[in-house]
């Protein structure tokens, strides 16, 4: 298995990416890595040559690139060879914590869709307090939906869960603004209706966002604006939730008294809640796994993303979405000619 990397994708590239690719290789014997960027600043993070490869390019994509211009643009970034490499068939699949626009933008026009999904799907594995986590999407790869397209999400959420997160028959739950069946708007209106009638999922109904961190779901499904929004207030409220303690608990010398008694506690649920421990967020629907890293991904958010890569190209998740895909159409088609 080869799993190519853009080393000079994120805040912290290369220093990040490939010290996040030696905790890899120490760990993943049955992976060879190719990290493609300015091979100068890649050499000095590098303290393992074992499994190895450098793909030299000195152009990047940088974070506030128009995405699509730019993969046109710039043959010979390191996230377009990255992407080119996988459609070329020397890597199974390749991950970048760079432009998130871009790395969407070469995933399908350089790797390509898988056939009969019309809009891939940005997915990430947020936290829950019980800590098993559950799979969002869409998250931002597509603004606008229809009632099918939350349907395929609906799918290729639930293989994934399944095959690459263990989790048997999971549930998946359609976001929504109340938990009855009839509410919401148009889109989600119909979308329950699809996902319903399909029967290919475990669906559980409308799930509200204020339960998901309590692990309402295990797959949770909506458009990529209100996941995108989502995604954004999670985080915003995380971040201000321990920004909040953090003032509070030293304020004065009994909280700081507290605060050193509470540490342990306090550092456990930060790792629960740590996105980083959860890998990436995956772009299903195409024809290999792609996977966007977070932009301020230190070394462990990066090994994390490998090995979610990884458990991707083991389990062939892309090839049984794809047969799952196949399957339902020819079924649409007989009901069809049946009428």
């Amino acid at each position: 298995m080869n799993i190519v990397l853009d080393a000079m994708g994120g805040d912290h590239a290369p220093k990040s990416v490939v010290e996040g690719v030696m905790k890899a290789v120490e760990k993943y014997q049955d992976v060879t890595f190719t990290l493609v960027g300015d091979e100068a600043k890649i050499r000095p993070f590098l303290t393992i040559d074992k499994n190895i490869q450098i793909l030299h390019t000195e152009d990047y994509i940088s974070g506030d690139e128009e995405p699509v211009k730019a993969v046109r643009r710039k043959k010979n970034s390191s996230l377009v060879l990255m992407a080119k490499e996988v459609k070329e068939g020397r890597a199974d699949a390749c991950i970048s914590a760079g432009n998130t626009g871009a790395l969407m933008a070469a995933g399908l026009l350089i790797v390509g869709r898988i056939k009969g999904i019309e809009r891939p799907a940005l997915s990430p594995t947020f936290p829950t307090v019980d800590g098993n986590g559950f799979v969002m999407l869409d998250v931002g790869a597509n603004a606008d939906a229809k009632a099918e397209h939350l349907f395929q999400y609906a799918l290729m959420g639930s293989i994934y869960a399944e095959k690459v997160r263990g989790i048997k028959a999971p549930r998946v739950g359609l976001l929504n603004v109340g938990t009855e069946d009839n509410k919401g708007n148009e889109l989600t209106k119909a979308a329950f209706e699809y996902i319903k009638e399909a029967k290919a999922v475990h669906f559980i109904g409308n799930v509200e966002a204020r339960d998901l961190l309590n692990g309402v779901a295990d797959v949770v499904v909506t458009d990529g604006f209100t996941g995108n929004v989502t995604l954004k207030a999670i985080e915003g409220t995380a971040l201000s939730v321990f920004d909040m303690l953090k003032d509070v608990l030293t304020s004065d010398l009994k909280s700081k008294l507290a605060a050193a008694v509470l540490k342990p506690k306090l550092k456990s649920i930060k790792n629960k809640m740590d996105y980083s421990e959860y890998g990436g967020a995956a772009l299903f629907g195409l024809k290999a796994p792609v996977v966007k890293a977070h932009g301020s991904s230190d070394a462990n958010a990066v090994f994390n993303a490998i090995r979610q890569t990884r458990e991707m190209v083991q389990t062939d998740m892309v090839s049984t979405i794809s047969k799952t895909i196949e399957t339902m159409e020819l079924v649409i088609k007989e009901e069809g000619g049946g009428k």
